[in-house]
């Protein structure tokens, strides 16, 4: 048998017949097939629900079918029938659901009732709700202070469920939120905050309607966000300049096929999602903005010599400051290293800057291959400065454009789940809610993980996510969340992290997006915020599979009410009527006034942006122009200094069967791989040059200079387009190779996508034992 018969390449268009074939698979495994019929139909509709899956924005003219392929997927994974139950976990001991697969976790169904860890056992038992929040009350109550608990936060929990967090968490007296985007976007927002006074983009959706160009970096939207593929063709299509700029070929950021059109799928026609593309090396990404900027300065001499410009210099001198040093740093940064560190030619980088200088509006557009490396906040001051340039931020057509993950990530921040909140944003809950607001800056993601290790942090709360398996140094982490004293999960669906446990442990069963939510005062809807920074209101449409799953709002209440009473509010009559919690919303946070009336409109309502206005929200008034030398190597120094000829540099990214940390199934269909997980993308070259051939089976072994030893083992090697040198395999399995310590300048993002990497042959183990990550 071939060593590679997991392999084939793909052919076709992302989307099409095979983004219908999967639907129909995944509709049908949910175990529910009939009544998802409706349930996907109201996915994005304004009398629906949100989609659980990503955060790109739609349009204002509603089409009738508003989902995705990997939507789909996500809905189908979420409205299911299967349960997990008492009988279940009576059935299961925790020991043997850790040697099962992440897949095999959550395809067991939806959590259904409270339960809790009895270490005598080794299994979960019933426990009523009001147990459960007795046992969570007491051990906050016994914490000597505060900021031995940590608040943790999943992007998908509402706007409402968050900002009750927020402030139960800050009435118990701590800023401790670790949260999701501290591990995707957090690079995003700093360096957004720190040069535009305002840490989300600026554009708008139908904004890509108006540019003349669009440049993509750094993203795979036929996985990670599909909707987003329709926009980028009808860029294309209408004849705008789009430049990709991604380390993999993938094929949604090449031709895109449309489920939703018929003539195309008759005919099985597809077309582009670019106008050029472009495989820097990873994390070469600010090399090559500093070789476009580079060439810019060649142009803008040569106009100035004719009495023109390429700079808007008008837009420079009103609303930025620091341009000056930039471009001398730029002007001092050799070719040589410009060519090195991106991968690119000369000639392509002076092509990308005449298209930039000829485009009148450009957007720029990232996501997590930007953010997740040292030097990310770098990068994308980089971009901003390549934007501010020109003038293209805060015009029609043009500006930031970061797409975000889970999708209410960016809304969660907007109500103040935030380890470091702004001044004004504490003394306007302070005047609201009239108690002291705790003031020190809380603990971020990285910063948890280490104070679990030092029993700085002995609580755990999660509300929603996988932490367990997100995170990176996957045996640190989870060594870590074994010493604490209590940790209480808020979940739809079993996964590694309920099997993480602590001295004790709770897992609390809430409503999904597609549960209706039953209240004391009638049936509830939230909202959550998408990447345009539109705020929309989502209503579940089917019966919960059980009366003892709870909404997260309940649930935060009973928690709050348990351990703090009324302080400072009732908090069971917010989780009886919504509509009171917005009231709260509407009265401490800016863009919100009259939010209980403004959600009734369809497609929501805009929060504004003051960056789009050229409102710098900056202590100088002005966007900041950051200056940063070229960094020597895209690899932080603990790494540098073990570096060989044999290095390869490794990205971890998601298959096509994948969100986040949730597998939906063993496939990456537009890659080519079937029925498996533990493969390594890598260019044919080093396969021959380090002594492999395709199909082989390898130890991956990371380079980190602090004594210990990180492996995953068994990977199997897959020729692909991607450059000399990179190497790229799907997470959680490679999490561990992902050094602690090893955190982007500035933003503490793990640095998931740049990890120095030797890779050893892997010999079978005599006797195969199952693996967590199998």
């Amino acid at each position: 048998m071939s060593k590679n018969n997991f392999f084939t390449p793909y052919k076709g268009p992302a989307g099409g017949w095979g983004a219908l074939q999967s639907t129909t698979k995944h509709w049908l495994k949910s175990d529910n097939a009939v009544r998802n019929v409706f349930t996907m139909l109201k996915t994005n509709q304004p009398n629906g629900f949100d989609c659980p899956g990503c955060a790109w924005g739609e349009k204002h003219d509603p089409a009738k079918i508003r989902f995705c392929e990997n939507g789909a997927k996500a809905v189908n994974w979420e409205a299911t029938s299967r349960r997990v139950d008492a009988d279940f976990f009576k059935q299961h001991s925790v020991s043997w659901l850790n040697t099962q697969s992440d897949y095999f976790l959550e395809y067991q169904g939806r959590l259904t009732e409270p339960m809790r860890y009895n270490a005598e056992t080794d299994h979960y038992e019933p426990i009523s709700w009001d147990q459960a929040f007795t046992q969570i009350a007491e051990s906050l109550k016994a914490q000597e202070d505060p900021n031995q608990v940590a608040f943790y936060t999943s992007g998908r929990a509402s706007n409402e469920a968050a900002f009750i967090y927020q402030l139960f968490a800050r009435a118990y007296g701590t800023n401790n939120f670790p949260d999701c985007s501290n591990m995707c976007h957090e690079a995003s927002g700093y360096a957004l905050i720190s040069s535009l006074g305002i840490g989300k983009g600026s554009v708008e959706i139908d904004d890509f309607e108006r540019a003349d160009a669009v440049f993509v970096f750094g993203q795979n939207p036929g996985t990670n966000h599909p909707r987003m593929l329709e926009t980028l063709r009808e860029v294309v299509s209408r004849g705008a300049q789009l430049l990709t700029f991604n380390t993999l070929r993938e094929r949604g950021l090449e031709r895109f096929q449309n489920p939703q059109n018929p003539i195309e799928m008759l005919t099985n026609g597809s077309k582009p999602t670019n106008t050029n593309y472009y495989c820097p090396k990873i994390g070469g990404d600010m090399a090559t903005i500093r070789g476009i900027v580079k060439v810019l300065i060649e142009m803008e001499s040569a106009a100035q010599k004719e009495g023109k410009a390429v700079f808007d210099h008008e837009f420079i001198q009103q609303h930025t400051q620091g341009m000056d040093d930039y471009l001398a740093e730029v002007e001092k940064t050799p070719w040589d290293a410009i060519l090195a560190q991106s991968g690119l030619s000369k000639e392509e980088i002076y092509h990308c800057a005449e298209v930039y200088a000829k485009a009148n509006s450009v957007i720029c557009t990232w996501a997590m291959g930007i953010t997740q490396h040292h030097h990310s906040v770098a990068i994308i001051h980089e971009i901003v400065n390549l934007l501010a340039l020109r003038g293209n931020i805060g015009k029609p057509g043009a500006g930031t454009c970061p797409v975000r993950g889970h999708s209410n990530v960016q809304g969660d921040r907007t109500m103040g789940i935030n380890e470091a909140p702004s001044q004004a944003f504490l003394d306007s809950m302070e005047k609201h809610f009239g108690f002291p607001q705790p003031q020190e800056h809380g603990l971020n993601v990285v910063q948890t993980i280490q104070a679990m290790q030092a029993k700085k942090v002995k609580v755990f709360v999660a509300l929603g996510g996988n932490f367990a398996a997100a995170t990176p140094d996957t045996e640190a982490t989870q060594k870590a969340l074994r010493s604490c004293e209590l940790i209480v999960q808020i979940s739809t669906k079993l996964n590694r992290s309920h099997l993480t446990i602590g001295e004790n442990a709770l897992i609390l069963p809430c409503f999904g997006r597609t549960d209706i939510d039953h209240q004391a005062t009638g049936v509830q809807r939230v909202t959550v915020e998408d990447s345009f920074s539109m705020v929309h209101a989502s209503g579940g449409v089917m019966e919960p599979l059980s009366p003892e799953q709870r909404s997260e709002p309940a649930i935060i209440a009973g928690m709050a009410q348990a351990t703090l009473g009324d302080f400072p509010l009732n908090w069971e009559e917010l989780a009886g009527d919504y509509a009171l919690i917005r009231q709260h919303i509407e009265a401490v946070i800016p863009g919100f006034k009259d939010f209980n009336q403004r959600i009734e409109k369809k497609g929501g309502f805009y929060l504004g942006n003051s960056a789009r206005e050229r409102n710098w929200k900056t202590p100088a008034g002005k966007a900041i122009v950051h200056t940063h030398a070229l960094p020597d190597s895209i690899l932080p120094k603990k790494a540098q200094d073990l570096i060989s000829d044999t290095t390869l540099v490794l990205q971890t990214l998601r298959s096509h069967d994948q969100y986040n940390t949730t597998i939906y199934g063993m496939d990456d269909r537009y890659r080519g791989i079937k029925g498996e997980r533990q493969v390594l993308f890598i260019n044919p070259a080093d396969i021959k040059r380090l002594g492999y051939q395709e199909g082989d089976s390898v130890t991956l072994r990371s380079l980190w200079d602090d004594g210990v030893e990180r492996k995953v083992s068994g990977f199997k090697l897959v020729p692909y387009s991607i450059p000399a040198g990179n190497i790229a395999a799907y997470y959680p399995e490679t999490n561990p190779l992902v050094p602690l310590n090893s955190h982007g300048e500035f933003s503490y993002t793990p640095t998931s996508k740049s990890i120095a990497i030797e890779l050893e042959p892997y010999q079978e183990p005599t006797s195969k034992i199952a693996s967590v990550s199998n």
